[in-house]
């Protein structure tokens, strides 16, 4: 594969072009024009008579918001669309762009179904978001997972490495291609690279649900993105640290040696997923995403700045602890995410879920993820924060009455062997039993204990006593979740009705 980094970097040609956004430009365009809107959206982009909407939202969003297939903006020979997929394509580094507005969660669902034409089993790293699982029940395809590393002290999953992959794809000779997450919600990056060379050397491409890794690749500082190290199938969550609206994210095609293979694919399952009233204020949002990330290096470097700042501040006080200063302690990290400041509160005598309690209520500040053992701070490819409102308000937390000493290290139990495809015992007759009646009883849904976060128990997978074991643990304590439990004490089990 051509190694093809950011354009900021490379081709003076597409330079200029990069300081445009066609498709938001033209947007904007129309929007000026005194249109009389005799079509949807039904709002009409009238803030006199939708003045509920717009006091919401303002007016300038509900002049955006035109539909499409308009000639000149999405339509015609060479139209604004086109022009900003295909920059988008250039500054990834990949063959193909799709623009996406239900999330990176959307594009896990195509690429699922884009998986199931190329093979009966999908080879899956288990921690894989929950979008995944919903792919895999409308492909009917089978999984076989490879389980990632887990910080068993703090309940945290990281990633996989090329060995075990390979492992578990020898052991499925029917694999139709391996699918990973990288980097984790705690900023955890696998090596792309190898896992890519394990793949294609079993024949299969790799997918990288690379959804927190948007902005990778943008600046000398940041990780490569997983297109430039090989991958063929990258789900980008544009919104997330690449300044984009929420719900919209990307979908990339590498450049590698299934590109012919899986493009006609691609855009077939694109069709079949993505609305045909896509919103023109999401897409027009990817558009500037992806010029203010090329043009943003002294942006991107002010954000670096202000995560470095809050690092060197906690561990200047001592409280708390970095999660990424033991990064290098598992095989399958070989690098971190700099714009992500996963932070171990119980080194400080607080959980993260009281941690993140308290921030927002009595500081207004917003973290992005708690687990019973951390919160996770992310600071946008682009942001600058009060950086020391924030290290304030963390070193403020009390210990709270109550508070549980650190956890023992954490034990997963085994998976229960597999009976059905997951799409099989999803759309199957279902009962609700109590828990321990459902022992050796085939699950219907997906259960995954938080911390960590790991999928428990998958629809089609026999529940065990140890699972139902740990998911009363869990639940029970401070601040632990099952989430996809049919209650939340985990007293009912949801199951295959074998009957029906």
């Amino acid at each position: 594969m051509t190694d093809r980094t950011p354009v900021t970097t490379r081709d003076a040609a597409h330079r200029a072009a990069h300081h445009t956004a066609p498709y938001a430009e033209a947007v904007s365009a129309c929007a000026r024009q005194d249109w009389l809107r005799l079509n949807v959206p039904g709002h009409a982009a009238d803030p006199v008579r939708s003045d509920a909407l717009a006091r919401l939202v303002g007016e300038a969003p509900l002049r955006l918001d035109v539909p499409p297939l308009l000639e000149g903006i999405d339509l015609g020979a060479g139209n604004p669309m086109d022009q900003a997929l295909g920059l988008a394509a250039h500054a990834w580094g990949a063959r193909r762009t799709w623009f996406l507005t239900n999330g990176a969660s959307q594009g896990n669902r195509i690429a699922a179904l884009v998986a199931r034409a190329l093979g009966e089993t999908l080879i899956v790293q288990r921690s894989i978001h929950s979008s995944v699982v919903d792919g895999l029940v409308l492909s009917g395809q089978r999984a076989a997972f490879v389980l990632p590393s887990v910080d068993a002290a703090l309940g945290i999953a990281h990633g996989v490495t090329a060995a075990d992959l390979a492992e578990t794809i020898a052991a499925h000779p029917d694999a139709a291609a391996a699918y990973v997450v990288t980097p984790s919600y705690f900023g955890a990056v696998a090596d792309v690279r190898a896992l890519a060379e394990v793949a294609h050397a079993a024949g299969i491409p790799l997918i990288v649900d690379e959804a927190w890794g948007s902005h990778f690749g943008f600046h000398p500082e940041l990780p490569a993105n997983a297109l430039a190290q090989g991958a063929d199938l990258v789900v980008s969550s544009t919104h997330k640290l690449g300044g984009s609206l929420t719900q919209s994210a990307m979908l990339h095609l590498g450049e590698g040696p299934f590109g012919d293979t899986l493009e006609p694919l691609v855009q077939r399952v694109f069709h079949l997923t993505q609305s045909t009233s896509a919103s023109a204020l999401l897409l027009a949002s990817l558009d500037v995403a992806r010029r203010t990330l090329v043009n943003g290096r002294d942006r991107i470097a002010a954000a670096l700045d202000a995560a470095d700042k809050i690092r060197s501040a906690v561990r200047a006080v001592g409280r708390f602890a970095l999660v990424g200063d033991g990064f290098d302690r598992f095989p399958d990290i070989v690098a971190a995410d700099p714009l992500r400041v996963p932070i171990d509160t119980r080194a400080g005598g607080i959980s993260g879920h009281e941690a993140r309690r308290r921030l927002m209520h009595e500081h207004r500040i917003l973290v992005e993820v708690a687990t019973d053992s951390a919160v996770v701070a992310v600071i946008g490819a682009g942001a600058q924060p009060d950086t020391d409102r924030f290290v304030e308000a963390l070193h403020a937390l009390p210990v709270p009455l109550g508070e549980q000493a650190p956890p023992s290290r954490l034990r997963l139990p085994e998976p229960g062997p597999v009976e059905l495809t997951t799409r099989q015992a999803f759309l199957a007759p279902c009962l609700v039993l109590p828990a321990y009646r459902a022992v050796g009883r085939i699950s219907a849904d997906t259960l995954a204990a938080y911390p960590p976060g790991i999928p428990n128990l998958l629809p089609g997978e026999v529940v065990t006593a140890e699972l139902v074991d740990f998911f009363h643990r869990t639940a029970a304590a401070p601040g632990g979740h099952v989430r996809g439990a049919a209650d939340p004490a985990v007293t009912t089990l949801r199951v295959v009705d074998e009957s029906a």
